[in-house]
């Protein structure tokens, strides 16, 4: 999927088994055939690949992460949409590469209509003809899950799952510490440190990919509602939740909303950390659930 991963474990009392090595990286070659859009015979590029308008089967992984993305659209009022695939590539951000300057008006207009219907009772789908699932902003998070999950099967209590700096930790290190990680601050901030005991833990950022035309810079998370990068001021959102997919899911929304989000985040429960840039300097949201957890 165009990232890196990680595990780091303690092995049990009885020893590490000999299978750990090749169930994760088993775990990760399916969740590829099935999910990534920069494989073209993964289950999602044939979906994308398919004729417009008619019901295809797809796999109920698939089904899952399509259900969890679209009922995040929905709460965040169509912030977060799994069927911008076409925009993404349209801007440079998807498998056809990059690009060197934003695309016309009536190019982003002609990929107004991302509607995908999902059947999960009888794990079909369908799309309009501009629409393509895109999973960047959700998948990594489920693949953490899924890691974690199969870790879990094979009887390893202590590990932290990284995949693409999303991350997931369970259990405690050999000295008897929890998983710490930082989450970067605002500019002058003192860093918030997160213990990952049983948390996950995901970032979107408009620091990871970029291009610039004409002294503008144009960030890679796409805001659905107007078809254009986002261009709120927000440089980064991080989103602690039990469900590293959840997490990834609402930090890529979030994002999108912005600091008015932030009022979501609230109502949602959702531990988030918001860092928006400002004319003199950086400032530092933090939701409810989050500062009760920091004491």
């Amino acid at each position: 999927m165009g990232t890196s991963w990680s595990v780091r474990l303690v092995p049990p009392a009885s020893g590490l088994p000999r299978a750990v090595p090749d169930e994760i990286a088993s775990t990760l070659a399916h969740i590829v055939a099935e999910l990534s859009h920069w494989e073209p015979e993964s289950s999602l590029g044939r979906f994308n690949r398919a004729p417009a308008g008619q019901w295809h089967p797809i796999p109920p992984a698939l089904s899952h992460v399509l259900a969890t993305a679209e009922r995040v659209g929905k709460l965040s009022e169509g912030a977060f949409d799994p069927g911008a695939g076409r925009l993404a590539d349209l801007w440079g951000f998807g498998p056809s590469g990059r690009r060197d300057a934003p695309p016309a008006d009536v190019e982003i207009a002609a990929l107004a209509d991302r509607r995908i219907e999902h059947d999960p009772s009888l794990l079909r789908a369908r799309r309009a003809a501009s629409a393509a699932l895109d999973f960047s902003g959700i998948a990594k998070g489920y693949a953490v899950d899924r890691v974690a999950e199969r870790l879990r099967a094979l009887g390893i209590a202590d590990f932290l799952v990284e995949i693409g700096g999303e991350l997931l930790g369970a259990g405690v290190k050999p000295d008897g510490q929890p998983w710490w990680v930082e989450i970067e601050p605002a500019e002058g901030a003192a860093p918030i440190r997160v213990a990952l005991h049983g948390l996950a833990i995901a970032t979107s950022a408009d620091s990871q990919r970029w291009f610039e035309h004409a002294g503008r810079r144009y960030a890679h998370t796409l805001d659905p509602r107007t078809g254009r990068p986002v261009d709120n001021g927000v440089a980064s959102v991080s989103v602690l939740h039990p469900c590293c997919m959840l997490a990834d899911a609402w930090a890529t929304a979030l994002t999108v909303l912005g600091p008015p989000g932030m009022a979501l985040a609230e109502r949602e429960g959702l531990a988030v950390q918001m860092t928006v840039r400002e004319a003199q300097a950086a400032r530092e949201l933090l939701s409810p659930a989050l500062a009760a957890m920091l004491g």
